[in-house]
């Protein structure tokens, strides 16, 4: 009975969620074509709207733990749940994300990515790939912000491994900025291709920096240990929250 409930809050948040998604996108669609603070307040009020409404409709409460970044730095974060991406957002004043080219196609959504100044990567090609995307971080290196990326490439649920690509370690060897890892349990709560919503508190936890100028294989083994290590700290937390 407790899990229907729960299911049932978990459909009417999805359906709401995904309205005010669209509503959101119309809505600040002016001020996006004129500035990029259009597309920077869209996504920023989507994402405190959309947690405001899990903490209540569902009961997921969040939080973001450590110290946020404001200048420009390379943010490297574990990647479980489109949760952890929306509490990032939430937080940093001016960030842009390393992402997959299909999505600028996507009608809105890859205006508003244009917009924020979100990097394109093709998918496959591989080194051709990897040459254009450090091209480009370069390139939008000039305008500042926090770049966002995920270094394990994809979605990763809590318990399952998936290696740390090279790509992350060649952006911070090219941009010789600060890397800021980041951690997460957001995915215990908020799963992959999944209706159902669990309650509880996800975190995402904003760690040490790491400085630049590390030789990129150290710093790649370095940002594994610290984001695994912490995030398997939080999943732990949560489950005996939970118990």
């Amino acid at each position: 009975m407790r899990y229907s409930i729960q299911w049932c809050r978990s459909l009417i948040f999805n359906i709401q969620m995904y309205l005010a998604l669209a509503l959101t996108a119309v809505v600040f669609l002016p001020w996006m074509i004129v500035s990029k603070n259009g597309a920077l307040g869209a996504i920023k009020f989507y994402s405190r709207y959309v947690l405001w409404t899990a903490s209540w409709i569902i009961n997921l409460k969040t939080e973001v733990r450590g110290e946020i970044p404001r200048s420009s730095v390379i943010i490297a974060a574990k990647h479980q749940s489109f949760l952890d991406i929306l509490m990032i957002y939430s937080v940093i004043p001016n960030g842009y994300f390393i992402m997959k080219r299909g999505l600028l196609y996507i009608p809105l959504f890859g205006q508003y990515a244009y917009r924020l100044g979100c990097i394109p990567v093709s998918r496959g090609k591989r080194g051709r790939a990897i040459f254009q995307m450090l091209k480009d971080v370069e390139k939008r290196k000039v305008t500042g912000g926090q770049l966002v990326i995920y270094p394990q490439g994809t979605r990763v649920a809590p318990g399952s491994t998936k290696p740390y690509k090279i790509g992350v370690a060649l952006i911070y060897e090219r941009l010789s900025l600060v890397c800021i890892p980041v951690s997460t349990n957001a995915g215990l709560f908020w799963p992959r291709r999944s209706i159902y919503r669990s309650s509880g508190k996800a975190i995402v936890e904003f760690l040490k920096p790491i400085p630049a100028g590390l030789d990129k294989n150290k710093f790649l083994s370095c940002l594994e240990e610290v984001i695994e290590l912490s995030s398997e700290e939080l999943t732990t937390e949560a489950k005996i929250s939970k118990s």
